[in-house]
């Protein structure tokens, strides 16, 4: 039995195969090497009946995991892995590298990554080249769920959301300033608790406001990730992964062609393309 999993810092999903067919799949937390520990990694793999019924039948892991960007980070989740999947071969690699992977296969590209996070990155056929994008929620994610939470937060705190708006947030979500600045600053996790607000841009993604958030948010992305890959291998096919890039694939699509560029694909769940690809 093979296991590939695509984990962001907000949701791992696991799909279980033999013999080239799914036999069994699941959704657990996001397991983030930077954010979560080994012993929390465990707990979240022991509630789930699915994955400790498999444990012991699971031959290799291919693990695509948020945070998982240095060998350290690499080893450490390798061998909390290997601590529940006895068993098994478990192959650790970022995040980025699956999205690449099950946007590209086995050919070049440049593959943009918008979900709870950013990133951008040419992909070579085998990897993806190095880059100095990933800056985390706090000093980067530029179009992400991360990124679109902060500038709701930011503006509903500020009194800058239309009425309108801002009757919603209070009855979608019942958070004042102290609650807020409390799980941003005081509590673990506070990416998580930043893309849970993306739900939001969705359901409101024809308000005048909104729409303008997400295109702001879309040309900082654009400019501070795609274009100095651009740049640098011009004829490139572009591709993008990712929750975020699929939901508002309208606004992703009309941002490009402003800078006169055309994207070729948009797939929303990567782990999909990479279960074709390493059940072959």
């Amino acid at each position: 039995m093979i296991a590939v999993v695509y984990s962001g810092s907000r949701t791992a999903f696991w799909k279980l195969t033999q013999n080239g067919q799914v036999v069994a799949h699941c959704n657990t937390t996001g397991i983030n090497p930077c954010f979560v520990d080994a012993k929390t990694i465990l707990q979240i793999l022991n509630k789930k009946v699915v994955l400790v019924n498999n444990a012991e039948n699971i031959k290799k892991i291919y693990f695509f995991a948020a945070g998982a960007s240095s060998a350290d980070r690499k080893e450490e989740l390798s061998n909390t892995l290997s601590s529940f999947f006895k068993f098994s071969k478990v192959i650790v690699e970022n995040d980025l590298f699956g999205a690449a992977k099950a946007a590209c296969f086995d050919k070049t590209g440049i593959v943009g990554m918008l979900g709870s996070g950013a990133n951008c990155a040419y992909f070579d056929g085998k990897k993806p080249i190095n880059n100095n994008f990933g800056l985390g929620y706090i000093l980067g994610d530029e179009g992400s769920s991360n990124y679109f939470g902060k500038v709701l937060l930011k503006d509903f705190l500020s009194k800058k959301l239309p009425k309108d708006l801002e009757s919603k947030f209070i009855t979608n979500y019942n958070l004042d300033r102290p609650q807020i600045l409390e799980r941003i600053y005081n509590k673990p996790q506070a990416n998580i608790f930043l893309t849970s607000f993306f739900d939001f841009f969705t359901q409101n993604s024809k308000h005048e406001y909104i729409i303008k958030l997400i295109d702001e948010g879309f040309e900082k992305y654009f400019e501070t990730y795609v274009l100095p890959m651009v740049s640098k291998y011009g004829n490139e096919e572009i591709h993008f992964v990712g929750k975020v890039a699929a939901e508002l694939e309208d606004r992703l699509l009309l941002t490009a062609k402003k800078y006169n560029l055309e994207i070729k694909t948009i797939i929303k769940e990567p782990i999909l393309n990479l279960l074709k690809h390493y059940i072959n």
